[in-house]
Order: structure tokens, then C-alpha cells, then sequence
């Protein structure tokens, strides 16, 4: 098998709700993986997923654009929330987009002539490359964009996904407390950091302010306990866990 990291993009959507309750702060959609699937099976995790050859051709001329096009096909393949494109589609056309693609059609062919792909909507947020699994690696770029205009709900297709949710990262770090949902621990890293935000703006700007470098955790030893830890000039308040129980999907 080879040792080559499978290359792999996510997307974190952000819908701003200052006044609208929550303590104004921004909702983030997060999808839960099938308990079944062999990576971070039951995960609550941002919709993302492989990048293919075929998302190379749609973001000519940007250096990381097969990542952008895989984050906007896999969140909409996940949850029918139509991100970067143009023009905007209503709720019945990205439904039926969203068939389309778990149906395995060229997202191409799905877009059609009417959609145009807007990858320029994403920033980059982070690249991890953890080395937990041996046999499944990911190479995994993060991005941050604004949600489509209106009220979108998430639908989720069984086999897919469990289920989705608009949360604030303060909700879905509490929901891991409470013992509601399991977090992997890039996803728990990043939450950390989304949460010192109370604007898209405001992580824009954070995203902006720090380099894209892969993010590769390593084990170090303190007085006889061995934590795992990343960079800390990565924009992270928290920058090391105790190994100890640490679930890594």
C-alpha cells in the first residue's frame, strides 16, 4: 500500500448571527459521519472529503483550486447547501444537484451550463497532514466561506451522512463534553480556534494572518505524561492534548 497521503479538502461554512440569539455567535455547518465508514466513522466533522483529477479542471489558475472545487462538490454532495457558484441556485435545484453527484455523476455535467463554479468565495483556513493512520493518511486542506444568502437547512442522504447541523463551535466543543458527540482531534483543534471569532469577517482575517503550513502532530513527554502538540504560531490557542484516551478516528 502506498505511503502517500490521500489528498483531501474541507470546507467550514459560516452564516453570521449577530443578534439573532446564541450570544450572536456565527453558526458553522457540521455534518456526523456514518458510524460505519472506516475513517472517523460517528465523527462530527466540517463536509468535506478526496479531492478527484476531474475538480483540477474547474479552478484554472488557482494553485489550490482542485481543493476548492472538492470542498464546494462535497458540501453539497453532503448537504445540499449550494456554496461557490453563481448564480445562486434555489432549494429544489441544489436538492437535485445533490442526487446527482451521490449518484456518481461528473460534477461537470451536474452544473451544466447555467452554474459556474466561484472558487474565489473560499479562503484557505489550515492544512493538516497527520500521521495517526499508517494505512489511511490524509493531506487535508481547510477552507472558510460565507453562507449562500437565506435560510439554509442541511438535508443529508442515509449512507452519507448521519445527520447536519448549523452549531457554533462553542455548541459543538460542549456537545463533545456532555458526551453527545465525538470530536477527531483536527476537528477539535480548529473549533478551538474558530470559536475566539464573533464574526466570518473575523476569522477571515485570522485565516489571513497566519501561514498555510501542514499541520503534523508530534508526542512529546512532561513530567512523565506524553501529549500530543502542533505549532503554535499557527493562529491555535490550544496547542497540546494528553495522549491518554485521545480518540483520533
Amino acid at each position: 500500500m502506498s505511503d502517500e497521503p490521500i489528498p483531501a479538502a474541507t470546507l467550514v461554512l459560516v452564516r453570521d448571527r449577530a443578534g439573532q440569539g446564541r450570544g450572536g455567535a456565527p453558526e458553522l455547518l457540521m455534518v456526523e459521519r456514518a458510524p460505519g465508514m472506516a475513517f472517523a466513522g460517528g465523527a462530527l466533522v466540517f463536509p468535506g472529503g478526496r479531492i478527484d483529477a476531474a475538480d483540477a479542471t474547474g479552478a484554472a489558475g488557482l494553485g489550490d483550486g482542485a481543493a476548492r472545487v472538492a470542498a464546494i462538490r462535497e458540501t453539497i454532495e453532503e448537504t445540499a447547501i449550494p456554496v461557490g457558484l453563481r448564480p445562486q441556485p434555489t432549494a429544489e435545484e441544489a436538492l437535485t444537484m445533490q442526487a446527482a453527484l451521490v449518484a456518481d455523476r461528473p460534477f461537470g455535467e451536474v452544473l451544466g451550463t447555467k452554474f459556474a463554479l466561484a472558487p474565489e468565495d473560499l479562503t484557505p483556513w489550515a492544512r493538516w497532514l497527520p500521521n495517526f493512520h499508517v494505512t489511511r493518511r490524509f493531506d487535508t486542506l481547510f477552507f472558510i466561506a460565507p453562507a449562500p444568502d437565506g435560510d439554509w437547512q442541511p438535508h443529508v442522504i442515509a449512507g452519507e451522512c448521519s445527520g447536519a447541523f448549523w452549531l457554533t463551535a462553542a455548541e459543538a466543543l460542549e456537545r463533545e463534553r456532555g458526551g453527545d458527540a465525538r470530536l477527531i482531534f483536527p476537528t477539535r483543534r480548529n473549533l478551538e480556534r474558530l470559536a475566539l471569532h464573533a464574526s466570518f469577517a473575523e476569522m477571515r482575517a485570522d485565516a489571513q494572518a497566519h501561514p498555510i503550513e501542514p499541520v503534523t502532530p508530534w508526542v512529546e513527554e512532561h513530567d512523565g505524561e506524553r501529549f500530543i502538540v502542533i505549532p503554535d504560531h499557527l493562529g491555535y490557542p490550544v496547542t497540546r492534548e494528553k495522549l491518554d484516551g485521545l480518540w483520533r478516528g
